[in-house]
């Protein structure tokens, strides 16, 4: 994995480690959002869920526009597929590993019904 790479993978865990940015992740899936539509399900102020979005837009996870008075927010679910390879790295180690032990006990369960 390159610097660049691994600098955005810090960056994107970092932007998920808190429950209302992946929250407000959740909630741009399903198309854009202003500040305070984004704010709306959240008991914190509108500062505070600005703050939220910076992370998100430094992540590069969101990304905010201007269009008039409304400033909508966008998903940029790029550096999601990032997350989504490094783990799978992961996820086909645990499966190697899965495999193996069904195999052991496939072959003990044969053993132990041979011995009958």
């Amino acid at each position: 994995m390159s610097a660049v790479a691994a600098t955005q993978l810090d960056r994107t865990f970092a932007a998920l480690a808190h429950p209302a940015r992946r929250a407000i992740l959740a909630r741009l899936i399903r198309g854009q959002a202003s500040v305070t539509e984004l704010a709306e399900p959240f008991d914190i102020s509108q500062p505070a869920i600005s703050k939220h979005l910076k992370v998100l837009e430094l992540a590069g996870l969101v990304e905010r526009q201007r269009d008039a008075q409304w400033r909508p927010c966008t998903l940029r679910a790029m550096p999601l597929k990032l997350v989504a390879d490094w783990l799978d790295e992961y996820r086909q180690f645990w499966d190697e590993r899965l495999t193996r032990l069904d195999n052991y006990l496939r072959q003990l369960q044969d053993e132990e019904t041979a011995g009958e």
